[in-house]
């Protein structure tokens, strides 16, 4: 009796997806002519026959892949562990399955394709943390894979992405410091180091400006270099302001222990705010203001809209913005 034959074996001779199969043999949207044609033709000659599908086997099931830069995973732990598992869980809700790939510094550097495109194991990518935009235009050219962005997006390259609002979240919070008294607010964070980083000192650079403040140079403090691999002791003013907003909960916490260390504390002499509401255990003592992330709708967001691009549909291929919410706890002093 012959062997049936599947759309793994059509993909595995053509060295190509099973979705890009199944998309040419159903004539759906993202597949060239010329790869169509040769699927099809590739498909008559192995005498593929389409299966009779049952209604319990017509809800396709894809592959999801994830990758993530190791220095994101290393220093914000808490938080990329906790997103991935929230892109876990929005998958399995639509039938799908995640495969995570840590991708290194010197691969990054090297242009190295992730092993997950290169073996051919996904359907759809979702891009966590965010990766130089020279890799992701590489990534975009060679490889045909649905792609979304989460927690970051690349101006230069047009492309679903999933953000929250960092911008709209630091002016709260920043605004949050006027109320409780404080007019010499400082900013920790490296400016350009990353997407977010930047917006959300534009969303703290708002909030000054309408209540007739001026940047401070000598109080917006770097965290890490510009290449966001290494980070270094934060080099203190020698005039104080009376809080900080800092990029996020992680960073603020080891200001604060700086600032300890200082003969500084928090909140009665200096007030800190963060951003994502998530911590090392057992890393700050001090419970701490911020504008928390909400990540379940972020993967959620972006699970939706790659299954989207994987079933051929289309998507505005721009920025979706997830609002997050306000946290007041007591970092912060009124004066």
């Amino acid at each position: 009796m012959a062997k049936t034959v599947k759309m793994s074996d059509i993909a595995e001779r053509l060295n190509v997806s099973t979705v890009t199969v199944s998309k040419a043999l159903s004539d759906q949207k993202g597949v060239s002519d010329e790869m169509r044609n040769k699927i099809k033709k590739l498909a008559l000659e192995m005498g593929y026959q389409k299966p009779i599908s049952k209604p319990e086997d017509r809800v396709r099931s894809y592959n999801v892949g994830v990758i993530v830069p190791d220095d994101y995973i290393e220093k914000y732990q808490t938080f990329y562990w906790e997103m991935y598992q929230e892109i876990n869980m929005a998958a399995v809700k639509n039938n799908s399955f995640v495969m995570l790939e840590v991708l290194n510094a010197a691969d990054e550097k090297a242009g190295i394709p992730p092993k997950l495109l290169k073996e051919n194991k996904i359907d759809g990518l979702i891009v966590l943390g965010g990766l130089k935009s020279a890799y992701l235009k590489m990534i975009k050219e060679h490889y045909a894979t649905p792609t979304v962005y989460l927690d970051f997006y690349d101006q230069t390259i047009k492309e679903d992405c999933v953000i929250s609002n960092s911008f709209y979240g630091t002016y709260t919070l920043t605004n949050h410091l006027f109320d409780k008294g404080h007019t010499n607010i400082g900013f920790v964070g490296t400016v350009l180091a990353t997407k977010s980083i930047t917006d959300r000192y534009l969303g703290y650079m708002k909030s000054l400006l309408e209540h007739d403040k001026t940047v401070r140079e000598d109080w917006v403090l770097d965290d890490r270099d510009r290449d966001r691999h290494n980070f270094h002791k934060f080099e203190l003013p020698e005039e104080m302001p009376t809080a900080f907003v800092c990029n996020c909960d992680s960073i603020a916490s080891w200001f604060i222990r700086e600032l300890e260390q200082n003969g500084y504390r928090v909140p009665e002499d200096i007030s800190i705010v963060g951003f994502d509401d998530f911590l090392y255990p057992g890393l700050c003592n001090v419970p701490m203001t911020t504008y928390a992330v909400n990540m379940t709708e972020m993967a959620e967001t972006g699970v939706k809209l790659l299954i989207t691009k994987m079933t051929g549909g289309e998507t505005s291929e721009g920025m979706h913005l997830i609002e997050g919410r306000f946290i007041e706890r007591k970092s912060v002093r009124a004066i």
